[in-house]
């Protein structure tokens, strides 16, 4: 039966919790994946990254990242610049504004994760990530 099968349960395990973060971000005027885009920005330490590094980091198609980029933009959380060093490279930098979506999303986020967890007892919830992590590297 389909539905007890790995692959779909991770696709229903990712729509449910993409679909509960967007909704949460709506009032911010973010996506769960803008919002993964400035939490990794925030993480680095000089809180910028170029275009070709966010693609690589998100998975996705240049264009894809250039949209993410620009609606960011757009709304104030990040601004964009060339490389001093090769005009043809596109940087991104978080702005203050971001970093307080940021503040924000990771409190969604941890609250996300305590709701997926709840009824785990500490050692299932480390044998768990544990289990994800193998699938994970299976598929790599």
């Amino acid at each position: 039966m389909q539905s007890d099968q790995c692959s779909f349960l991770f696709k229903q395990i990712h729509d449910a919790l993409e679909k509960r973060s967007n909704n949460l971000l709506r009032g911010r005027g973010l996506t769960s994946t803008q919002s993964t885009v400035l939490s990794y920005l925030d993480e680095r330490p000089d809180k910028q990254a170029t275009l070709k590094e966010l693609e690589k980091y998100l998975k996705v198609a240049q264009s894809t990242t250039v949209g993410i980029v620009k609606r960011l933009e757009e709304k104030g959380f990040v601004e964009t610049s060339v490389s001093p060093s090769d005009k043809r490279i596109k940087i991104a930098k978080i702005t203050g504004m971001g970093t307080l979506c940021v503040i924000y999303s990771q409190q969604e986020f941890e609250d996300s994760e305590r709701m997926l967890l709840t009824g785990f007892t500490t050692n299932e919830k480390k044998a768990f990530k544990s289990y994800l992590k193998r699938v994970l590297n299976n598929l790599q």
